[in-house]
């Protein structure tokens, strides 16, 4: 746990008490703040006055005296509209701060020149945060993994000056961390996601800017034009700026040619790696994520041939294009991160004959978008709510069947794939939907469908 002791001996009121809030609140405690903490479910209220927190309906407390208010990335700062405790630190005058912010503050205090990596983008952030955190491990350094890919940034050890933090960061965690000062900030692309809990495109490309405006170094993909303007203002403010490619040649920064990762400089470029034959990053998007990996690495003094070294080591990100069985020429694949159609692009862009297993509860545009990659597809298995809309957009283009359940998707596709003897075949979830109509989140379908896949016949599970 990280003790927050840069609100010792003060007021803070705090909003959200599931796990991340409960470990935000038990972190101010142990640092020496006054914590008054609630939230709408009077479940986790309770849990958390069982585990000694102090507790009020903060619609009847004095705001007066409050330091800060803390809230949960969860809940609506702007849009749709505000949640009613902001109304309350907004007439206050208390400002609003979140779990990533007051992390930040304690680096400043404790070990400001401690290296801190922090990484956003609408897509590819989780693998590339993983990533790195291999490879500093691998390197041998002392590294904390945290932030949006799961462990609440204050339940890591505290700062010091060897410790080196690798944090994700979600738009709602930035826009909760008006300080946010990072080593290496990497921003990886923007494509439209959360706008309804940030209103407009422009608005969210504001908040994820800021991450990279702040760092020491900031390492941009320049491969849409919202994150192409954010490189060049960030550049011209007097950072520097690293660009990053999967699809154009730069003159300086790090680029793709399929496999291979160029480092240019000054208008020469040279082979820096080959990712040709590492299974868990393949595709172009993991060539992206590769580049952003090895930019912050360098940037944080970690020597070359390490870094070669963690990439050719990664096991991959759990559910994110995650290879978990094979049968003969058939791959099984877990895909289940990919919670919307830009986020399922980059597995069918990666297998050349796919078994596909889609839907779930379905988001704005649906699989329109993923049209170029139909050609790949032999066969869909369409489950959730999703199914009728998807069905209505493969039309004549992919044969289908409405599976309804993933138990049933995976047992059909698994037996289609084993009569196809057209070549290497995977037979992948990759649902371009979110998951809870049938499951509690992404992690319990994946983990789903490696328990179905275990249960088939003859199949080796390679996890």
């Amino acid at each position: 746990m990280i003790p927050v002791t840069t609100f010792k001996d003060r007021k803070v009121a705090l909003f959200g008490l599931g796990g991340s809030g409960l470990a935000t609140a038990q972190a101010l405690v142990a640092g020496g703040a006054d914590v008054v903490g609630w939230d709408d479910n009077p479940d986790s209220v309770a849990k958390a006055a069982a585990a000694g927190l102090s507790t009020a309906d903060l619609r009847g407390v004095d705001w007066s005296g409050f330091a800060a208010f803390v809230l949960s990335p969860g809940v609506p700062l702007t849009h749709p509209k505000p949640h009613w405790t902001v109304d309350l630190a907004h007439q206050a005058g208390v400002e609003i701060i979140g779990d990533v912010e007051l992390f930040v503050r304690e680096r400043r205090a404790h070990a400001p020149d401690c290296p801190f990596i922090a990484i956003t983008g609408t897509n590819g952030k989780s693998t590339t945060t993983a990533l790195i955190a291999h490879i500093l491990r691998e390197s041998g350094r002392d590294t904390q993994l945290g932030g949006n890919i799961g462990t609440a940034v204050l339940t890591l050890d505290p700062p010091n000056a060897g410790r080196f933090y690798v944090v994700e960061c979600s738009s709602y965690q930035i826009d909760l961390a008006p300080t946010l000062e990072a080593t290496a900030g990497i921003l990886l692309n923007l494509t439209p996601d959360h706008l309804d809990r940030h209103g407009t495109m422009q608005n969210y490309a504001n908040i994820k800017e800021r991450l990279v405006a702040g760092s020491d170094t900031a390492i941009v993909g320049v491969d849409d034009s919202f994150s192409t303007l954010i490189a060049d203002r960030v550049e011209r403010a007097g950072t520097r700026v690293v660009r990053i490619s999967r699809r154009h040649v730069l003159a300086d920064g790090l680029y793709a040619e399929g496999s291979r990762l160029m480092r240019a400089r000054g208008g020469t470029s040279s082979l820096f790696t080959d990712l040709a034959g590492i299974q868990t990053l393949r595709g172009g998007h993991n060539a992206q994520n590769a580049a952003a990996a090895i930019a912050a690495c360098l940037a944080v003094g970690v020597e070359e041939k390490d870094i070669v070294d963690g990439l050719r080591s990664f096991p991959g990100l759990k559910h994110r294009m995650q290879p978990v069985g094979k049968k003969g020429d058939v791959v099984f694949v877990n895909d289940s991160k990919a919670t919307n159609a830009d986020a399922a692009a980059p597995a069918l862009s990666s297998y050349d004959r796919i078994y596909w297993i889609a839907g779930g509860l379905p988001k704005e545009g649906g699989i329109t978008t993923l049209a170029p990659f139909f050609p790949k597809i032999v066969k869909a298995y369409l489950i959730g709510e999703a199914a009728p809309a998807f069905a209505a957009t493969l039309g004549e283009a992919v044969p289908y069947e409405i599976s309804g359940t993933l138990e049933n998707a995976v047992a059909h596709a698994a037996a289609d794939a084993a009569r196809d003897e057209g070549g290497p075949s995977a037979v992948m979830l990759s649902p371009a939907c979110a998951s809870f109509d049938q499951y509690k989140n992404f992690e319990v379908r994946g983990d789903a469908f490696v328990g179905h896949v275990a249960a088939l016949e003859g199949v080796t599970m390679l996890i």
